[in-house]
């Protein structure tokens, strides 16, 4: 609220090309913050803004502007600057940056850097792009066994500072072999001439640097950490994983998978910046095949013609009958795709989910079946609207419920598995793909139970 409060004060600042007022005012607020007030200017002023900070104060500022700006703000930068700007950002966050541009800019900018910090980055980037390796920091302290508590504190104190976190210290070998990692509240708390080797317990937890990014929001959930070492194949560490970036991954792999479960490809670019053409071809796709999968719905009325011409009355449900089984559909299936995502449960539970949907649907279809056939019995003691035979129709109404709802429930609990076994991601068993399938599959099920129930009367 006080940086919206400030935007006339700060944009004054700005035309009067005022950098130490402006840089004095800014250091009073949080980083992020200050990003969320970059977001209020129009393009200029936040290209004059940015021009006016200096040093730490403005890579801190760009590590937290969102992609789009940080884009904006690299091509209006001289190559000096944007080389200084890379040079002093958290190898992380560079990391992230760089990955997203194109090649040739992507070495433009790697040429700027210096010969040690051009080094780090190319090592981070030659991980694969969906890899742990891409979210760490090689920026870490690291100590021998036989350290004493009094040697640990003077190397954190001379090294400290370009360490990417220091509530953990990592024990290593010689050949940088990870063989614990101790709080640094063991070490603070210990009496100094206390050897690092009789505080140490051997029991660590740590990711490869080639394990998958999502893989790691469940170590940390798991294990309730705020930074995790990295090791590369041979066991040796090569950098740690905070929060942070964790928590990042976590927002894009909900987001994604969020929309994949809307029935559309996953974006890679926010919604707004994401091009008109981009964002049309993503819907289109899935809205296609949905599409020729709800032709189906009229090829299955279709075979039922002479059903339909006898009991127009059948017609009636049909928008009833193949919603309450596409939403019975989805909300199975948004529950299980959760519960694997968050490893509730696991492919090995399939039977379980399966007993359990087996039961849920037939109570939630009875439920509905009831409802259905009441609401039929209601109307027809004013009415005459569903003939002499409505207790029938209300009959084939509500067991077709009771079928579909159950069918919708087994259907959407069972896709993300089969999915998941067959290595593809669950969130793309989409409600609405779920929907269209219990759709047309409901149909058949709802006027095969009515010939059999109205045979010889209405049939």
């Amino acid at each position: 609220m006080l940086c919206k409060l400030m935007l006339p004060e700060i944009r004054e600042l700005i035309e009067t090309r005022d950098s130490q007022t402006l840089s004095e005012v800014l250091d009073m607020w949080q980083p992020a913050d200050i990003a969320e007030l970059f977001a209020d200017l129009d393009d200029d002023d936040e290209r004059a803004a940015f021009q006016l900070l200096h040093g730490p104060q403005r890579t801190l500022i760009f590590e937290y502007l969102d992609r789009p700006t940080q884009h904006k703000l690299l091509e209006s930068l001289e190559p000096a600057d944007a080389g200084a700007l890379f040079n002093d950002m958290a190898a992380d966050d560079r990391t992230a940056l760089l990955e997203e541009l194109d090649d040739a800019d992507r070495e433009k900018h790697l040429r700027t850097l210096s010969d040690q910090q051009q080094a780090i980055a190319r090592s981070l980037l030659e991980f694969p792009e969906d890899s742990v390796g891409r979210l760490m920091s090689p920026d870490f302290v690291a100590v021998r066994s036989n350290w004493t508590v009094e040697h640990v504190l003077d190397h954190v104190r001379r090294h400290g500072q370009d360490s990417e976190t220091l509530n953990v210290v990592y024990v290593v070998d010689h050949d940088m072999h990870l063989i614990d990692d101790l709080r640094i509240r063991q070490i603070l708390l210990a009496p100094v001439h206390t050897t690092i080797e009789r505080l140490m317990d051997s029991n660590f937890v740590n990711l490869k640097a080639t394990d998958l990014k999502r893989s790691a929001i469940e170590v940390f959930r798991r294990y309730d950490r705020t930074a995790l070492p990295v090791v590369d194949d041979h066991g040796r560490l090569v950098g740690i994983v905070t929060i942070d970036d964790v928590l990042d991954v976590a927002e894009q792999a909900a987001t994604e998978d969020a929309q994949k479960f809307g029935g559309l490809e996953a974006l890679s670019e926010p919604y707004s910046t994401t091009p008109l053409l981009t964002m049309v071809h993503k819907r289109a796709t899935w809205l296609v095949i949905l599409f020729l999968g709800e032709l189906l719905t009229a090829t299955a009325m279709g075979y039922f013609e002479h059903e339909i011409a006898k009991a127009v009355v059948l017609a009636l449900f049909v928008p009833l009958i193949i919603s309450s089984g596409g939403n019975s559909g989805s909300q199975a299936a948004t529950l299980i795709v959760r519960a694997l995502a968050v490893g509730e449960i696991r492919l090995s539970d399939w039977l379980s989910v399966f007993r359990r949907e087996l039961i849920s649907g037939a109570i939630l279809g009875l439920i509905l079946g009831t409802i259905g056939f009441l609401r039929i019995a209601l109307w027809s003691a004013f009415s005459n609207i569903y003939g002499p035979h409505w207790m029938l129709v209300g009959v084939s109404v509500s067991l077709s419920l009771v079928a579909i709802v159950l069918w919708g429930s087994i259907i959407g609990s069972m896709l993300p598995f089969g999915l998941k076994r067959l290595g593809l991601d669950p969130a793309t068993s989409s409600a609405p793909f779920v929907a269209t399938f219990v759709d047309v599959t409901g149909l058949v099920i709802y006027f095969t139970v009515s010939m059999v129930v109205l045979r010889g009367t209405m049939l």
